[in-house]
């Protein structure tokens, strides 16, 4: 009985223990649910625009205990492959616009678009001929096999009809074909990379190279809808030396940062939070905060990004670490289920408890009804009663072992002298029958 009262007296403080070491439970079960501390980056070449923008990211997300590896890669294309495949152990790159075009896109994910990447057109400065007759029959670097720069230029070479009467093409890396191109080994290089990439800007400040211009720019945009015109205006190389001459269109891409759809949100919010920090200066060809921006060239926004561009980081990681963002929001969304059970439990099942001890006495009660009515149908027709009294025997004996808490024992005590009553009934009804 004593352990029967203190349920009752304690049963809110029981429940609400119960429910505590569920969650602690469910919380070391997310533990396991938790962002990773390691991811792949791939980057391109090494040395190259992309692989000096990972080392930022590498920086600026060490800063949340988070290790980014960069995996250096030809170019887009194999980037996309080590995306595409989920033993590389890749989980996010910098993938060049149009590389994916109408492919299969299952299980990538894009957080938006990060910077201008202009297909960049340098040649000899000794080389006269203007525009595609300046391609014919020469050295040409196009980049390396998997580079999204071969694959551009391939189809551009093909778009005007140049590709069987185009001299050599070379694979070379974009570092290489700035060195060839200044030697003079090579005649025209075509390098895809940001404005600010340092292979760029080597060769518009180099006085042997010239930057040629996309005389039908507007055409490819017209015709390539991932592609967009952008302009270096005369005179941004070298004002003084007034480099260039003229005001050059270029064509441009625009890179996206590219994720596996499974990669934990958390991580899709640190690297936005680090592609704003990276990517929203200004440039030649960008105004300051117009990236990252929410297109989805290629591939559909993930669903953290489109709510990052709508209303910017989640309201904990504005006030909490990011892993201890991580673990209250996951636990918030375990609460809230847990505690709309908890709170009808605590007024629904005390009142079950009720039920069920009370229900122990009145089923006895309800035994107790039946025996004292065949018992007053038996002595109206003569017939024997001691075996209902043997019943209401074991019936006494039961009550008397039978335990509830305090509160029910007015009730058990009420039975027990209901119990005497009919028993003292019969036993009159028995001592009438003998004197008459």
């Amino acid at each position: 009985m004593p352990s029967g009262n203190f349920l009752r007296n304690h049963w809110p403080a029981i429940t609400i223990t119960v429910t505590a070491v569920a969650i602690a439970g469910a919380a070391l079960a997310l533990l396991r649910s938790m962002p990773p501390h390691v991811i792949v980056m791939a980057t391109g070449p090494e040395g190259g625009a992309y692989d000096e923008i990972g080392k930022r990211y590498r920086a600026a997300l060490a800063r949340s205990n988070v290790e980014v590896q960069l995996m250096p890669t030809a170019g887009s294309v194999e980037s996309l492959a080590k995306l595409r495949d989920p033993h590389s152990g890749v989980s996010v790159a910098l993938m060049q616009g149009g590389t994916i075009g109408g492919g299969n896109t299952l299980g990538l994910e894009s957080l938006g678009t990060v910077f201008y990447e202009p297909m960049w057109w340098f040649r000899r400065r000794e080389i006269e001929a203007a525009g595609v007759a300046g391609l014919l029959g020469r050295k040409i670097s196009i980049g390396p096999e998997g580079s999204g720069t071969r694959a551009l230029a391939l189809e551009l070479f093909r778009r005007a009809g140049i590709e069987q009467q185009v001299g050599e093409l070379k694979d070379l890396a974009p570092r290489q074909a700035a060195e060839k191109l200044a030697a003079g080994e090579i005649d025209v290089a075509f390098i895809m990379a940001a404005s600010e990439a340092p292979v760029v800007q080597q060769l518009l400040a180099d006085e042997r190279v010239t930057l040629v211009g996309y005389p039908r720019a507007d055409a490819l945009v017209a015709l390539y809808p991932f592609l967009n015109k952008v302009v270096v205006p005369r005179g941004t190389t070298d004002l003084a030396r007034d480099q260039p001459p003229g005001d050059v269109a270029l064509v441009a891409t625009k890179a996206s940062l590219v994720v596996r759809d499974d990669l934990h949100p958390a991580i899709q919010y640190l690297l936005l939070n680090a592609a704003r920090e990276i990517h929203s200066g200004p440039s030649i060809f960008r105004r300051a905060n117009e990236f990252p921006a929410p297109e989805s060239i290629d591939l559909p926004l993930s669903s953290e990004a489109l709510r990052f561009y709508k209303s910017g980081p989640p309201f904990l990681h504005e006030y909490f670490p990011f892993w201890m963002a991580a673990l209250v929001g996951k636990l918030i969304i375990l609460l809230i289920p847990i505690l709309g059970i908890l709170y009808p439990m605590t007024r629904f099942l005390p009142r079950l408890y009720d039920w069920m001890m009370r229900s122990k006495v009145l089923r006895m009660y309800g035994e107790l009804r039946l025996l004292e009515d065949e018992m007053a149908s038996a002595r109206g027709s003569g017939r024997d009663t001691r075996e209902m009294v043997a019943q209401l025997d074991r019936l006494e004996q039961q009550a008397n072992h039978l335990k509830v808490p305090v509160a029910y024992a007015s009730m058990l005590y009420m039975l027990r002298n209901h119990i005497d009553l009919v028993r003292e009934g019969s036993r009159k009804h028995a001592d009438k029958a003998a004197a008459e």
